[in-house]
């Protein structure tokens, strides 16, 4: 019977338009009509990572609540932690619509949304009304009109401060121009010092030590690998997400919906998304954390990706297809799984597969 419902709801969603979906799911989620979906705690799920305690690994990907409207909702669905965002200093309307479109076939997601967010006070406003426990982690971005793309990272750490579990730096959407220039050594480590400078006074002010997160793009070199790694450990940064969305359309079956421009997320980035982490993992070593995002259906892929050198991970697209008890049906399938490795922990289970995935050819 779930699985019908699952499929009839889906097929009515796909009656719509993708964004007006998507605006639908977030009202079903303020007025209650979606239920809890949390599967049962296990202990053996729990991660300690920067200073946080997560209740399971499983995480939803910034880009869904892009104005932090329904964070608590989203909690009850099973994730372990929620970010929101990206939110940029001032509102923007983003790119012209249509700018979301489904690859069913594929089960895959293109969008160019490009920061679409009403800014930083009304999310600030709704984040400082929560009052019940759960790790929100806001993610950070610049306008695309700004003079001074690092002043508007800036700003977003100063705003949340006293809201946000952990910070995302988000430099590596594909769908503002120029931002992914931010990921060049030179320029992602005047960005880190700016960042973590102002990290650290609010800390001294608040008492407060807020984790900051680097979100990196699927798409680079090795090189372009090697340039993050080292201003990354030059710096104090709590921790990489591996990967945004990619520009990349290898392999693809809807070949008419490919041509759109954007990033493609959902289960065709999960090879290229994992490789990428595992190689972060190598080069940056076994000490820092690392949220794995790109591809995660399933509590196969979601251990996969611990394997491959991830803490944690994160999904989002995915949901278009599996529906919103997803996260749960991920958390309670880790469990399973760890049953059968026989482990206490999953951590016991993190780069077991590094090498493997290392090897692989982008």
């Amino acid at each position: 019977m779930m699985g019908f419902l699952k499929s009839a709801t889906r097929r009515g969603l796909f009656l719509l338009d993708p964004e007006a979906a998507h605006g639908m799911s977030i009202t079903a989620l303020k007025t209650g009509l979606v239920h809890s979906c949390a599967a049962k705690a296990d202990p053996r799920l729990r991660v300690s990572l920067a200073g946080l305690e997560f209740t399971n690994p499983v995480g939803l990907a910034a880009g869904y609540d892009k104005n932090a409207e329904v964070p608590e909702a989203l909690l009850k669905l099973g994730f372990g932690h929620v970010e929101v965002g990206t939110l940029t200093p001032k509102a923007q309307a983003g790119n012209p619509k249509p700018r979301l479109f489904r690859l069913v076939e594929d089960e895959a997601v293109i969008n160019r949304f490009g920061f679409n967010n009403e800014g930083h006070e009304p999310a600030f406003a709704r984040l400082s009304g929560i009052r019940r426990s759960g790790i929100i982690g806001v993610n950070i971005g610049a306008n695309k009109d700004s003079v001074d793309r690092i002043a508007d990272y800036v700003a977003g750490i100063r705003r949340f401060n006293s809201v946000a579990s952990y910070f995302t730096a988000n430099i590596s959407s594909p769908n503002t121009p120029g931002l992914r220039d931010l990921q060049a050594r030179e320029s992602l480590a005047a960005l880190l010092s700016a960042v973590i400078a102002a990290r650290n006074e609010e800390a001294q002010k608040s008492g407060r030590k807020v984790p900051v997160f680097l979100k990196i793009a699927p798409d680079l070199t090795e090189e372009g690998m090697d340039d993050i790694a080292a201003a990354v450990l030059a710096h104090e940064l709590d921790g990489l997400i591996v990967s945004n969305t990619t520009l990349s359309r290898d392999d693809l079956l809807d070949q008419t919906q490919a041509g759109e421009a954007g990033g493609l997320s959902g289960k065709p980035l999960f090879a290229r998304s994992t490789a990428v982490l595992a190689k972060m993992r190598q080069k940056v070593g076994k000490e820092l954390p690392i949220i794995g995002v790109g591809g995660v259906s399933s509590a196969d892929t979601a251990l996969e990706k611990i394997r491959a050198g991830a803490d944690l991970v994160q999904l989002y697209s995915c949901m278009v297809y599996e529906g919103p008890a997803l996260a749960g049906r991920v958390v309670s399938g880790l469990s399973k799984l760890l049953d059968r490795e026989q482990v206490n922990s999953v951590r016991d289970l993190r780069d077991s597969r590094v090498d493997h995935w290392a090897a692989a050819k982008l």
